[in-house]
Order: C-alpha cells, then sequence, then structure tokens
C-alpha cells in the first residue's frame, strides 16, 4: 500500500495505461485495467512484461509481480474497489468526458480520479461528473514507468486535499509531482516542447537540416544540460557572475531577431515524407521494441549518472532507490528471531552501467554489490541514516574477492552474508553473490569491518542495541559450517 491507495485502476491500456500499470506493480500494488478494444488484454501484458526488465534494474518492492494485474470486461468492475484511478483514453474532449462520467458513478466515495491527458482543461474533462472535486490532471511522460515528471493540474471544482493526496501518492510510487498552478492548456512541459517541435519542423521543411542533424544538434548540446537543468538555470549560468541579468543583457536584443518561427509550418505531404524517410534512416533498421529496450537502458544510466549530485532526475532516482530499498531491502531484527546461517536479506540486478567492454560484470561493481550486502546488514541489525548521522559507522579496512563467473546485463542476484567473527569493534563478514535462479555462486568477499566515532575520529565500541543482535547472529553463525573459500589468501601454487 502506498500512501492508502493499494489498488489502481487503469482505464485504457495503451502504450501510457501500461506505463502505469508496469511502474504501480513494482511498486507491489494491485491493478486493474479495462480497455474495449479488441486484444487489449494480451498487448497489456506483452508490454508490461517487455518494460518489467527496466523497471526491476531500479528494484522491486515487496509482493511487485505481474501477476497482481488483473484485467476487466467492464469499466463498473475495474474501478469498483479502487482506491486510484488513472485515466489514459484517447485525447478526446468529448470521449474524456463520457468515460470520466462513468468512472464518477462507479466509483467508490474516497477514490481518486486522474486524467493521462497531455493537453486537455481539467475543468471540461469534470464537468459531467458529481464528485468534480476528486477530479484532476496526472500527466506523465514516457516511459512512465522511468520518466519520473507527472504534472498535476486542478480544474475549478478540484479541491487542494485532491491534489495533495495525488501528490502524496505519485511520489510514493517514485515519481516527481510538479503542482501546475494554474489551468492552461497544455500545461507546461508540452508546451515547452512544442515550441521546440514547431521550430524543428520548420528546418526539416525548410531544407536546413535533416532530422538527424537536429537531433545531432540537441543530444550532443543542451539536451544533455537539460538533464539536469532546466532552461532557467541554463541561461542563468552563461550570464557569469551576474548571471541571468547580464545573460538577458547580452543576448536579449537577440529576441527581436527573426531566428525562430512560432508558428507551426503547413504539414504537407514532402514534409511528412522528409520526416518519416529521416527518421527511419536514424533507425537503421532497429526495431521498435529494440529501440525502447535502449532508451530505457540510458535513461536508466543517465539518471543513475545523476544520482551522485543530488541534481534534477538524479535526486528523485535517489529518492526513489532510498524508498525502494526501505521496501525491498527492509528486514529487521525481531527480538526472540533465530537467526538464519547464512542471512539472506537483499537482492539485485546487474545494471547496465555495471558492464564492462566485454559486456560482462566490471570489477568495480562487484564492491559495490558486496556494499549493498552489508547495507541490507546493517539495516536488519539497526545501522540506519540516522545512526550514520550521529557519527556512528563501520569502516572496511580489508577486503579479499573471489571470482567464479561472470555478471550479465539484467542477471538476478541474491545476496548470503556470514558473520565469521566479532569483537567489541570488529566485525568479520563473508558475502556470497549468487544467480537468484540458479543458485550459481558468482562471486564471495571476505571483509574486515571497524566501528569508527566519526566526530571522535578513532575507532569505537559497537553501540550497544546492534551489538546485541550481532551477538544473536554470531551465536548462530559461530556454530555452522564455514564457507569452503572463507579464509582463502592469494598464493602461488607449488
Amino acid at each position: 500500500m502506498i500512501e492508502g491507495i493499494g489498488t489502481l485502476a487503469i482505464v485504457g491500456s495503451g502504450v501510457i495505461g501500461a506505463g502505469w500499470a508496469t511502474r504501480c506493480l513494482a511498486w507491489g500494488l494491485d491493478v486493474v485495467a479495462h480497455d474495449p478494444a479488441p486484444g487489449a488484454e494480451a498487448k497489456l501484458r506483452d508490454a508490461v512484461a517487455r518494460a518489467w526488465p527496466a523497471i526491476s534494474q531500479l528494484g522491486l518492492a515487496a509482493g511487485a509481480s505481474q501477476e497482481r494485474l488483473r484485467f476487466s470486461e467492464t469499466l463498473a468492475d475495474a474501478i469498483g474497489d479502487a482506491d486510484f484511478i488513472q485515466e489514459s483514453a484517447p485525447e478526446r474532449i468529448d470521449l474524456k468526458r463520457k468515460i470520466h462520467a462513468q468512472i464518477d458513478a462507479a466509483a467508490k466515495p474516497g477514490a481518486l480520479v486522474a486524467s493521462s491527458s497531455s493537453g486537455l482543461l481539467p475543468t471540461e474533462i469534470q464537468a459531467d461528473c458529481s464528485r468534480p472535486e476528486r477530479v484532476l490532471i496526472g500527466h506523465p511522460f514516457n516511459p512512465v514507468y522511468l520518466l519520473p515528471l507527472v504534472e498535476l493540474v486542478a480544474g475549478k471544482k478540484t479541491v487542494p486535499e485532491s491534489i495533495e493526496r495525488a501528490r502524496a501518492f505519485y511520489a510514493g510510487i517514485g515519481m516527481h509531482p510538479l503542482h501546475v498552478r494554474k489551468e492552461v492548456p497544455a500545461y507546461l512541459s508540452d508546451r515547452l516542447q512544442e515550441a521546440l517541435w514547431r521550430e524543428y519542423l520548420h528546418l526539416v521543411a525548410e531544407g536546413v537540416a535533416t532530422t538527424d542533424e537536429l537531433d545531432q544538434a540537441m543530444a550532443y548540446g543542451p539536451g544533455l544540460r537539460w538533464a539536469f537543468w532546466g532552461t532557467g538555470m541554463v541561461f542563468h549560468l552563461a550570464g557569469g557572475e551576474a548571471g541571468m541579468r547580464h545573460m538577458l543583457e547580452q543576448f536579449g536584443p537577440a529576441l527581436k531577431l527573426p531566428w525562430t518561427k512560432l508558428e507551426a509550418p503547413e504539414l504537407t505531404e514532402s514534409l511528412i515524407d522528409r520526416m518519416v524517410e529521416g527518421t527511419q534512416a536514424q533507425a537503421a533498421g532497429i526495431t521498435i521494441a529494440q529501440l525502447e529496450s535502449q532508451r530505457d537502458n540510458a535513461l536508466i544510466a543517465v539518471m543513475r549518472a545523476l544520482r551522485p549530485f543530488g541534481v534534477g532526475a538524479g535526486k528523485t532516482m535517489a529518492d526513489y532507490e532510498a524508498r525502494m530499498f526501505e521496501a525491498v531491502q527492509s528486514k529487521r531484527w525481531q527480538p526472540g528471531e533465530t537467526p538464519d546461517a547464512p542471512l539472506s536479506l537483499a537482492e539485485g540486478f546487474v545494471r547496465p552501467d555495471w558492464l564492462d567492454y566485454n559486456q560482462h560484470m566490471s570489477e568495480a561493481f562487484f564492491v559495490t554489490a558486496i556494499g549493498e550486502a552489508s547495507d541490507a546488514l546493517f539495516r536488519y541489525i539497526g545501522i540506519d541514516e540516522a545512526y550514520r548521522a550521529a557519527g556512528h559507522s563501520f569502516f572496511t579496512v580489508e577486503s579479499h574477492l573471489n571470482y567464479y563467473d561472470q555478471g550479465h546485463l539484467n542477471q538476478a542476484l541474491a545476496y548470503e552474508t556470514w558473520i565469521l567473527g566479532l569483537d567489541a569493534k570488529r566485525l568479520h563478514l563473508y558475502h556470497a553473490i549468487l544467480d537468484r535462479d540458479s543458485g550459481k555462486t558468482l562471486f564471495t568477499a571476505e571483509q574486515m569491518l571497524l566501528h569508527v566515532d566519526g566526530k571522535a575520529g578513532k575507532a569505537a565500541s559497537i553501540l550497544p542495541e546492534p551489538k546485541a543482535v550481532l551477538d544473536a547472529i554470531w551465536a548462530v553463525h559461530r556454530n555452522a559450517e564455514p564457507p569452503a573459500d572463507a579464509g582463502r589468501r592469494i598464493a602461488m601454487q607449488r
């Protein structure tokens, strides 16, 4: 359950509806979908299955499963028990008004209703509803299961509470909710995209550039900056120490020059042909499914690259991973519990940025995976953000790694952990990273950790609460058969 939402209803299961279904299934929600189009259920399940490897790289919450997707033949059945209803029908105001009136009649009183519309006014969409106060726009971006932005727009009869509840829910499934404070057609992001798109079409129509050249002009320049900053911050920086004021003083007069054309060009058959030929040449025979996979992996890599800097989608990614880690890797010690030997506290995936030039898991990221296993143990014994904020932590002082097999993209990993030794300040750990499906060991690590008081700048005794849990684990592990390669040293065989 996310912010009181346990079941999501999807009305319309095309590209956007399938994206919503994938994201919510990944967070362990029940999803019920309805779409009257022939073959809709098969297409929806196929779309979710194709997206599942990508969303899995970001983590799957407890209970996350494609099996929690149910398809209903009737609208009333689909939404009857839903806590949140996300409509993603075709972008026609007459159709949306009709569907929302039907949703309004069948939905339970406390359910929120959001439209994925990319430009229609929510006041018009809610016009025929008896409970318009719960209807709003929740406009996502494709692919919905990866891109975090969702624009929230209220109609004239939408109450603030509905916006706040929707904001909490969307944030709870790893998104970045942006409240569009004034009801305007096309909201914010699409208006900006539309301006760029019109200029793009003019440049192609006038023979100034091909689709490939224009895409290069964006991908290798402004697009990289836009991955974490908007135009405002980019141009503020362009002004140097004086910032935006100097930028406008220096480049403002250029706004009077006839550089761009805001009116769209005539969409002639010739222009359509140029656009189609250009993009087909760029695709170079790569299928749509292959391009989707390439896009998904690239987006994840960009967002993860921005993560350490805490800017743009990188900050959303950090928040997403923290929430997902808490949801998935949050096994905590319970008093009286008998620990397993070994402990199985975490799972993971081989991510695109973990691959080397041979397309196998790079050596550096074996250590990253080991760190995830250690983090899961720390949370299990009660060492969390608050513990570290108080200045207490473990530092690794020695590591030994053994490699047995290669890791490959999207491979599911299972982590097993043993305690090999423990005293007041030291913790001797052993981790095995396995292929989750076959159980085969990929690599192991043996580590000596030292507990420190960061504020005092020296080694210090483990605090009583986590030490008590470690003692309970050690009481079991010290009597268990140790892993076969524990204590191995590097030496030339004679």
